[in-house]
């Protein structure tokens, strides 16, 4: 395994780490050892449609996080932890913050492009944050800051906020998200005007719905986005890799939980719902075509 970009190059051999294709695999290696049993963290790095699969399948192994053990959600959108807390109790389930972004352009290499901030760790449900104090010297140590923070949910929606207004617009607008000259998509008025109709309506579904970020109002972080927040010129979305490579996105836990909340709370969200049919579009179109071409996606 390769990493690459902002952070460094650091290479690690086969024989340095181990792998396996199942939990069952990992609970009886075909050396006949078991590795399964009792680990202090499991880290669930999967795309946030694969929240079921990998809760359930986890479930099928409780003796994986022994007595103490905690899960750790590394994870895009919003959602990931109720569909977890269906299996597990509200204790052992914890949410990062990761807003550093990077690409793979081999299988076996990740290249870090931008990095926003240090990878927060915290509880949504009002667990005891002390556990998450030795994930956090590990990660530190291995090269990227982690910290862990009190209230975790603001984190999360500050990103929802992020992921929603750019990754989406900037799919259909300009791909990837590069200059032309010196005009990107935050510096179209256009685009500008669909990016901050998203932000208002996230705005409107989290005071409808008790949920907060680190800023009151949609213009206070519109002022931040726009003056602040580093520039993504060089890194394309995990939306538009996931387009591109025919695979599903993200896009049910990202705008498609904007436009269901809404939806509960009586608040319309006509631009999310716009963009969320607009990547499922894509996506079914990319399934159909993977159809006819006989292809595996």
């Amino acid at each position: 395994m390769v990493r690459t970009g902002i952070f460094g190059t650091l290479e690690f051999g086969p024989d340095e780490f181990e792998a396996y294709d199942s939990l069952d695999d990992l609970f009886q290696d075909k050396s006949g050892r078991g590795h399964g049993s009792d680990y202090d963290y499991v880290l669930v790095c999967t795309k946030s449609h694969d929240s079921e699969r990998a809760a359930s399948e986890l479930s099928t192994h409780p003796e994986i996080l022994g007595g103490r053990g905690k899960i750790v959600l590394f994870q895009n959108g919003w959602g990931n932890a109720e569909i977890f807390n269906d299996h597990f109790p509200k204790n052992r389930i914890y949410n990062a913050r990761v807003i550093t972004g990077f690409q793979r352009p081999q299988k076996n290499v990740v290249d870090v492009t931008v990095h926003a901030d240090s990878i927060h760790l915290g509880s949504l449900f009002g667990s005891d944050l002390a556990p998450m104090g030795t994930l956090v010297e590990a990660i530190t140590k291995g090269g990227i800051p982690a910290e862990v923070v009190e209230n975790i949910g603001k984190d999360l929606w500050a990103k929802m906020l992020y992921n929603c207004a750019l990754n989406p617009p900037r799919r259909h607008i300009q791909r990837p998200l590069r200059r032309t000259g010196r005009v990107a998509i935050c510096e179209w008025p256009y685009s500008r005007e669909i990016m901050e109709a998203v932000i208002k309506e996230i705005f409107s579904v989290m005071e409808a719905t008790g949920y907060r970020t680190h800023w009151s109002t949609p213009e206070e972080y519109t002022a931040v986005f726009y003056e602040k927040l580093p520039p993504t010129v060089r890194h394309e979305s995990s939306t538009l890799q996931d387009i591109r490579s025919k695979k599903a996105t993200e896009i049910e836990a990202l705008s498609g939980a904007v436009v269901r909340l809404g939806e509960e709370a009586g608040v319309p969200t006509p631009c999310n719902w716009t963009l969320y049919k607009m990547v499922k579009f894509m996506e079914g179109r990319n399934c159909r075509r993977g159809k006819k071409a006989n292809l595996h996606i």
